[in-house]
């Protein structure tokens, strides 16, 4: 067994000093298989397979690997307590990503493409993203935890293991996915489902989708579909995109995972020797570890997790101590920590995330954010070679054309063209999936209230003729300015008067800019009225009857039918005008359904959660300051 004493090795100093060679070592090769950094891959990877390898060597003779469990315990721990708290601020976040790799052209197109199961699927545990969310969330941080502690370390080394390994094949799978190729899937679906006729007529016309079987009770179908490639692993929610304007590239996913690995492959290793901290060595690791947390912290721009982190830290070690018969052992700062978390991940789902690092927080400019996009700069290089002897010649565009290459066929003929990045294209924070709109089909008395609603309305009346059918009456409205009376049999028509009548080609009226330029305006995100919690409706009320004495405007978005939309206007008497938004785009809105936002000239000043739905007066008192 281990102790304090020979914990250090043969030499702490030198311990120390290999195991930051190690650790640079990978650094390195990350660096050498990043995709921005090819020209100097050969170097990084050279240094980093040798400084990786000196590391492991100089740890090997100096006896320093329970020194080294000790480190990765701390980076392990630090690390797996703050990515389990993000995530768990937005668990709805997560398990919306969750949901994406159980789609069948994602994790399961990879059982499929190398088992050749074809009737694998995932897509049963779509319904339990939330929960298995939930627990990935609370696991992570009990086990960092844990880790830290040395506690339970067999059991926390082997579930530790199993997530890092699942982790890996993900973001692996992320990396390598290729939106071009294709896989066969074979599904059962019920005669009673819609998508099941569906299937059966588009595969009179589509090749790619084929009747495999089929009875009174069901149908099998072979179809060939392209994999769902998704871009953004999830690791840490939001918070690297809204704390430093990007998440981590797939590729960079998979080699933070690997390292990871590496890390827990020495905690597991190390297991038969890694005792319960003594009280010093508790005071080194948490204080160490405390340190680590804090550094993401300042990454995420976020002092909470060095709290949390903290107190679930020492809430463990203070149950061991005087917790009693019940809870004073492993399993009852298991249990603590496991409430603690849980208590923290019911109050986010309740309301919503304590930190919103989505584009739509308050105090985010909503203009500022649709525009902070970079436009990608790329540089051609274009490779050719020489037919008699193969030299490669590599050349910019510049240098191409320069040289006139292309002229001497002889001697000369193109090899291939690389698309060098110089400047990665990065979309704005807020695309053009935000554009709440009027479907003016469905336009109501309620629409018609607002000022800008009418007068498009009015703008868009064009002049028809009326064109009516003489032998059934029946009338054929036609555009003033395309109709030529010499088209039409005057025997059978009769032409009648020009009316005057909506453009046929205006179909929705955008309220984008209206809302980012209105002074003050009040928004209700409901994504779906039929699941929406009202429990606060009044309130709503009220705030609509005050908003319209001040002239300011409320409306609300949502993706409901105008039938829902009619129905919960007259259940309960809230008429205020609806626009209608793509639902990918309300879920980053809010996690709450509704949420009460205030915007003024383009800034969020305000956002609550159903259940946190202010009084008026409250509202005005400390955002509106209506005198």
């Amino acid at each position: 067994m281990a102790t304090t004493k020979n914990a250090y090795g043969k030499s702490f100093l030198l311990n120390i000093i290999f195991m930051v060679i190690n650790l640079t070592g990978l650094v390195f090769l990350a660096m050498g298989y990043h995709e921005d950094l090819t020209d100097q891959a050969l170097l990084f990877q050279i240094l980093g397979f040798s400084f990786f390898i000196i590391g492991l060597a100089g740890i090997s003779v100096f006896s320093g690997w329970i020194m080294f469990s000790y480190l990765a315990r701390v980076l392990v721990g630090g690390l797996f307590i703050v990515s389990g708290l993000i995530k768990a601020n937005d668990p709805l976040g997560f398990s919306y990503k969750l949901e994406e790799y159980f789609e069948d052209g994602a994790l399961a197109y990879r059982v499929k493409d190398l088992l050749g199961w074809e009737t694998f699927s995932l897509e049963f545990l779509i319904q339990y993203a939330l929960e298995l969310s939930i627990i990935i969330c609370i696991l992570e941080i009990v086990l960092g935890v844990l880790a830290i502690i040395g506690r339970k370390i067999r059991l926390t080394a082997w579930l530790m293991l199993g997530m890092m390994v699942f982790f890996t094949l993900l973001t692996w799978h992320t990396k390598e996915c290729d939106p071009e190729a294709t896989f066969r899937d074979v599904d059962v679906y019920s005669m009673n489902e819609p998508i099941a006729a569906l299937k059966i007529s588009a595969a009179e016309y589509n090749e790619d989708i084929t009747i495999l079987a089929q009875d009174e009770k069901t149908v099998k179908i072979a179809e060939i579909k392209k994999p769902q490639c998704v871009d953004d692993c999830g690791c840490f929610g939001d918070a690297m995109k809204g704390s430093l304007g990007r998440s981590l590239t797939p590729n960079e996913s998979f080699w933070k995972d690997l390292v990871l690995l590496y890390l827990v492959v020495l905690i597991f290793i190390s297991q038969r020797w890694i005792m319960p901290n003594t009280i010093r060595e508790n005071l080194i690791m948490v204080s160490t570890s405390t340190l680590f947390i804090a550094f993401f912290s300042y990454v995420f721009g976020w002092g909470f997790p060095i709290f949390f982190g903290l107190t679930a830290i020492l809430l463990a070690l203070w149950i061991l101590r005087s917790g009693g018969k019940l809870f004073g052992n492993d399993w009852g700062a298991i249990f603590m920590v496991t409430a603690l978390c849980s208590l923290f991940t019911a109050y986010v789902l309740i309301y919503i995330p304590l930190k919103d690092y989505r584009p739509y927080h308050v105090g985010s400019d909503l203009r500022e954010r649709m525009n902070d996009g970079i436009e990608g700069v790329y540089e051609n290089i274009l490779i050719y070679e020489n037919i008699q002897t193969g030299e490669l010649k590599t050349m910019t565009q510049d240098e191409f054309m320069a040289s006139k290459i292309w002229e001497d066929k002889d001697t000369w003929k193109h090899k291939e063209t690389i698309t060098k990045t110089i400047v990665a294209a990065r979309l704005p924070s807020i695309t053009d999936q935000f554009n709440p709109k009027i479907d003016l089909e469905s336009v109501t008395k309620v629409e018609r209230k607002l000022d800008l609603v009418e007068e498009y309305l009015s703008s868009s009346l064009v002049p028809y003729i009326d064109v009516i059918d003489k032998t059934n009456g029946n009338r054929y409205p036609q555009l003033l300015e395309e109709f030529y009376a010499e088209d039409w049999d005057t025997v059978r028509y009769a032409f009648g008067d020009t009316i005057m009548r909506m453009d046929e080609s205006v179909d929705e009226l955008s309220l984008r800019d209206f809302i980012l330029d209105s002074e003050r305006i009040i928004l209700v995100i409901a994504r779906s009225l039929k699941d929406a919690n009202l429990s606060r409706i009044q309130r709503l009320i009220d705030i609509h009857e005050k908003a319209e004495e001040h002239g300011i405007p409320m409306l609300m978005i949502s993706t409901a039918s105008s039938e829902d939309i009619q129905a919960f206007r007259e259940t309960y008497g809230l008429e205020i005008p609806t626009l209608l938004n793509d639902e990918t785009e309300l879920k980053a809105i809010t996690r709450s359904n509704p949420t009460l936002m205030v915007i003024e000239k383009g800034i969020v000043t305000g956002k609550f959660a159903f259940r946190s739905t202010p009084s008026w007066d409250w509202l005005n008192k400390n955002i509106l300051n209506i005198e």
